[in-house]
């Protein structure tokens, strides 16, 4: 982290001062790891129509949490990770096995488990306000043990992208077509699916279950309608993402609103911009 703080205090901002504000420049540092992670996988959720995938994710996230917090758990996040994979994996069954569309499904187990989360959270008369941090985010309070897990997954995704990003894609898109080529579809889509839970539940915390499905659509939504090939798709994507991740922890420092939201509006204006110039364009 030393080298880390030592090229941020090269930028032109107060708070880029050496020793001061150490809180920024950790999310600085944990937008740059994140907004890569959603670059990447949103180019798959938008492609195999999974958009509000995450935010189910996210329901079973904050059921997992209110296990987690139930259970007297010193770091309740665990047991929404696990709680999510598990949630995955039974999705992807699901999904393969009932004779219903992928929204229906999705709207099932989403629907489940917020009310599930709900229920254990007040219990005895809980209160539900003490996970209302869950609902906004709070990136400004990210450790760097954390971004540094973050940084980890993100290498692994791209070494899932580069091993497997054909097989991946095929699954998604044309199951009939994986299946007569021999690709199991079945675990191309549960090796997705759970790596879209442990990115989602890991990141909830700091950018808002409110908001997060949208940092998984927006950035592939936008880069559809630039990119003339799969390359410039994943490129653009990723550098959109990155671009408004910056931008929105900018944005929130200084006008100190939301960062989760501030970044979703940013991105938002990325989808309108490429939306607008293809209509041009046509």
């Amino acid at each position: 982290m030393s080298v880390w703080y030592a090229l941020v205090d090269l930028l032109p901002f107060e708070w880029a001062q050496p020793g001061s504000m150490i809180f920024m420049k950790n999310a600085l540092l944990a937008v740059l790891v994140i907004s890569p992670l959603f670059g990447i996988l949103s180019t798959m959720v938008v492609e195999s129509r999974m958009s509000f995938f995450s935010d189910a994710l996210g329901h079973s996230a904050f059921t997992g949490i209110a296990i987690g917090v139930l259970c007297g758990l010193a770091d309740p996040m665990w047991c929404a990770v696990i709680l999510a994979l598990v949630f995955a994996l039974l999705f992807t069954y699901v999904r393969r096995r009932a004779n219903l569309a992928s929204d229906t499904v999705i709207g099932v187990f989403s629907s489940t488990a917020v009310a599930l989360g709900i229920f254990i959270a007040t219990l005895d008369g809980g209160s539900f306000t003490k996970f209302n941090s869950i609902l906004i985010g709070d990136i400004l309070s990210v450790e760097p043990a954390k971004i540094g897990l973050l940084a980890i997954i993100l290498l692994l995704v791209a070494a899932l992208w580069v091993w497997a990003f054909n097989r991946l894609m095929i699954a998604s898109v044309h199951p009939a077509l994986a299946d007569s080529r021999g690709i199991g579809v079945f675990w191309q889509e549960a090796l997705l699916n759970a790596t879209i839970a442990v990115v989602v539940t890991l990141s909830m915390t700091w950018v808002g279950l409110l908001v997060i499905n949208a940092l998984l659509v927006l950035p592939g939504a936008a880069a559809r309608g630039l990119a003339r090939n799969m390359r410039q798709y994943h490129l653009f994507s990723v550098l959109g993402a990155v671009a408004a991740g910056v931008a929105g922890v900018l944005t929130s420092y200084y006008l100190e609103s939301s960062t989760g939201a501030s970044i979703t509006l940013y991105l938002a204006l990325y989808f309108a911009l490429t939306f607008l110039g293809r209509k041009k364009r046509q």
